[in-house]
Formats: C-alpha cells, sequence, structure tokens
C-alpha cells in the first residue's frame, strides 16, 4: 500500500474512485485553486482507492481552512479500513499542517436519517472514528437547509422596513449583541476564548469579506421609528446562493421578527431567479430550525463538525 498525495490534476480521476456529495465540485476546485494536488491524499494498492482526504482553501492562501473529503473503502473489513483510513490523515496532517498548528475543522455532509440508516450509520461513525483516533472531537451537527423556487416566497408582516447594511463597522456592531444567548455551538465555541466583539469581527472578516455578491443585499431591519431589530446577510458563496447569517437583538426577540428577517432575505435572492437558496443552523438550535421551515426550507441534509 501507498499513502500519497497527488502528483498533479491529472490524477482526479483516481481521488474519484471513491464517491461522496461534493465530488462534482472537484474539477472547477483544483482549476480555481482552492485545492490543490498536495491537499489531496489518497491510499492505493496498485490501481486500487483505499481511502482518501482532501482539504479546502481560499485561493493564494498558504494553508487550508477545513478538512472536508475523508473517505474509506466501505467494501473493506471496518477494522482495516479504520487502519488505513487513519495512516492516510496522519500522512496528511502532517505534510499539510504546519507544525504546532491546530489541524482544520473537519466537516462531512450526511443523510438527514443517518441514524436509522444501519449503511449511513457505518459511513458516518467510520470516519468519526478515525478522526477521534487522530485527537478531534464532535463539536456539532447541522441543519442543512433549501428553499425552492417550487415553495412561495414567505410574505412579510410589513411591520419592519429594511435598508442596506452601511458597512463593516454597522454589522459587527449588530453582531455583537445577537451573540448574547448565542445556540450556535462554533459561536459558543470562539466566545470562550474571544470577546463577543472579536468574535463578531472574526466572523464578517473570515466570511462576509469573502463574499463577492452586492454588498447592498446584505439589510438592517428597523421599527418605524429607525431603531434596528436585526439584520440578515443573503449572498452567493462560491456554489450557491444563501442565507449567511441572520440575526435579532435580544431586545427584540420573542416578536416574530426572524420571520420577516428571513422572508426578506429570501426575496431579495430569489428575485436573482436563483435555482435554490441554501443555508444550516445547527441541530440543537430549535427556533432558528422553526423559522427557517416557515418560510419554506426544507431539511435537505445535514453535516458533521469536528475540531482539534
Amino acid at each position: 500500500m501507498v499513502v500519497r498525495h497527488l502528483s498533479g490534476p491529472h490524477e482526479l480521476d483516481l481521488f474519484l474512485q471513491l464517491p461522496y456529495v461534493l465530488d462534482d465540485e472537484l474539477a472547477d476546485d483544483l482549476a480555481e485553486g482552492r485545492r490543490r494536488p498536495e491537499w489531496m491524499w489518497v491510499a492505493t494498492d496498485d490501481d486500487r482507492v483505499l481511502a482518501r482526504a482532501s482539504w479546502w482553501g481560499r485561493p493564494g492562501a498558504a494553508e487550508p481552512v477545513v478538512l472536508d473529503f475523508f473517505d474509506l473503502d466501505d467494501t473493506l473489513e471496518l477494522d482495516v479500513a479504520v487502519e488505513i483510513g487513519e495512516r492516510v490523515l496522519r500522512a496528511g496532517l502532517a505534510a499539510v499542517v504546519p507544525a504546532g498548528s491546530t489541524p482544520p475543522e473537519y466537516g462531512r455532509y450526511i443523510p438527514p436519517n443517518w441514524r436509522e440508516d444501519g449503511t449511513a450509520r457505518r459511513v458516518v461513525e467510520s470516519r468519526m472514528s478515525v478522526l477521534e483516533r487522530l485527537g478531534a472531537r464532535p463539536l456539532v451537527e447541522r441543519l442543512r437547509l433549501e428553499w425552492t423556487p417550487d415553495a412561495a416566497v414567505p410574505a412579510s408582516s410589513g411591520k419592519l422596513r429594511f435598508r442596506p447594511a452601511k458597512g463593516r463597522d454597522e454589522l459587527v456592531a449588530l453582531m455583537e449583541p445577537v451573540l448574547e444567548g448565542t445556540l450556535d455551538a462554533h459561536s459558543q465555541a470562539d466566545l470562550q476564548t474571544m470577546s463577543p466583539a472579536a468574535v463578531a469581527a472574526k466572523h464578517f472578516d473570515e466570511e462576509f469579506a469573502g463574499f463577492t455578491s452586492p454588498h447592498t443585499w446584505w439589510q438592517v431591519a428597523e421599527l418605524c421609528d429607525g431603531e434596528p431589530v436585526g439584520f440578515v446577510v443573503p449572498a452567493r458563496n462560491t456554489y450557491h446562493a444563501i442565507i449567511a447569517y441572520v440575526g435579532v437583538l435580544p431586545a427584540h426577540r420573542g416578536n416574530g421578527y426572524i420571520d420577516d428577517l428571513l422572508a426578506e432575505g429570501t426575496r431579495i435572492l430569489a428575485a436573482e431567479n436563483v435555482p435554490r437558496i441554501r443555508a444550516s443552523t445547527d441541530l440543537g438550535n430549535v427556533p432558528m430550525a422553526q423559522a427557517f421551515a416557515r418560510a419554506g426550507y426544507i431539511n435537505f441534509e445535514r453535516a458533521i463538525n469536528m475540531t482539534w
């Protein structure tokens, strides 16, 4: 058995021997620099791929930001597949992650009913067991949500008026109080070591700042006297139209304003004739999941995130 990274984009077909739901993005990712052959690792027996892993990063970045491909040959005995997977990840981590650095988060998309489906459960738990051997721990399970034009654009109650956000400073200032009482596991983890202001700034700089879609889509919701009650960030990332963030200020929670914010974000993106709008929220964030359901979003998939 040989464990190595790809020698170049021409070996993509080799990497594609094992399946995953994001396979159709790999060619463009390689062409655009979001993946690199040295970030794509395989274990092979002659021409057969037994395990694979890949990290994703922003074009031009020195290091990747997420481990989002990790697959095993599920025709192997479980203990054999896990052992091979561990060898691939150990080798990849040693080469991809600078010494002394915390490895990037691991994320995997999984079926909504993975716990009830024996085959899906084996896939999910076998990958997680390898990550746990290497020191990663589960952070959160998330719902992946989707709105399509088959659903009606959610109606506004008319209680709020909307205007474009004025820029980074305003959104960061609004996000800081929104973090109070947050049910989002990533934000909760950040708040253990950072101030709310620092967490809000990090979120903007690491996500919002990279959106190339119009910033005029980002909307602040106000009462009739101009008092802000929350904001919504509709955007287009590299792959889809998305609701990137939605939040209601603590003083205005419990009034149903989340429905108006989601309606406005959905309306803005629907007006662009997008084929779908994606969003996500933590499995444990029941109020947000219910708000998305009321807005016509369906839970088509889940995701598991693990961190070191």
